[in-house]
């Protein structure tokens, strides 16, 4: 089941949602829009190793906006600090966003309970397609959670994407032990 507009507001008096900042104009139907933040990032190394710890380099999206290239995986990240108690997140595009040929991620829409957090974006572009701080990117949606929860995301040791960051968030995949 998916939270409503009135829904989302219920839960943010709750605590059980936050979104920071929060603008209520940003509050739709029943999801919350959110924005791309100021910072970019690409992978370094031409090939990108599953076990390795991929360097990224991050850069700050000028005023003018920035074109985002075809066969380039960008790492975005949303402008809204987010944080789930209660309720499972999903980010998914905005239909506008996708009609420019943009795809906010590739595998990672869902967040857990308990995360607490920005959200990294995988952006790839199908044309080149200039983006700008602050833009419509994506949108949250909330879906109710069924039985008790024995570990939330913010709570586990395993956790690799716990620490506050306004840029993105390279892969952790070489932390797996795998």
């Amino acid at each position: 089941m998916i939270l409503t507009d009135k829904e989302i507001l219920a839960e943010i008096e709750k605590g059980n949602i936050l979104i920071e900042p929060f603008n209520r104009a940003c509050l739709g139907t029943n999801s919350y829009d959110v924005h791309l933040g100021k910072y970019l990032a690409t992978y370094q190394d031409a090939v990108i190793d599953a076990r390795k710890h991929n360097q990224i380099a991050s850069f700050e999206i000028p005023e003018e906006g920035f074109v985002l290239q075809p066969n380039t995986l960008y790492l975005g990240v949303t402008e809204e600090y987010t944080e789930s108690h209660a309720h499972v997140p999903f980010l998914e595009g905005k239909s506008s966003v996708g009609r420019l040929g943009i795809d906010i991620h590739a595998t990672a829409g869902k967040g857990d309970v308990g995360f607490c957090n920005t959200w990294t974006l995988e952006i790839s572009v199908t044309q080149p397609v200039r983006v700008y701080h602050k833009m419509p990117i994506g949108q949250l949606i909330y879906f109710v959670v069924k039985g008790d929860i024995e570990n939330l995301y913010n709570k586990k040791s395993s956790a690799k994407y716990n620490e506050r960051s306004v840029k993105p968030v390279e892969s952790m995949m070489w932390k797996n032990n795998w």
